[in-house]
């Protein structure tokens, strides 16, 4: 998994500032995750049933604190 063959996104909810965000991109069967504030760093790959997961459990509020 190179940087350069993949497509990274944002989220439309990162304050633009290279404040505290990822960058994802898709791959065949995964998610890849990555700092965006070190695109050359270290990033990791989660099968997308496991990404969706995460991203509807932190729309529910339940990493919040509480």
């Amino acid at each position: 998994m190179t940087n350069d063959a993949l497509e990274w996104f944002k989220s439309s909810y990162s304050a633009g500032a290279n404040t505290e965000c990822v960058e994802v991109a898709a791959l065949t069967t995964r998610t890849a995750v990555r700092d965006s504030k070190v695109p050359g760093g270290p990033r990791i790959a989660v099968a997308h049933a496991a990404w969706v997961g995460f991203v509807q459990a932190v729309q529910r509020g339940e990493f919040s604190g509480g």
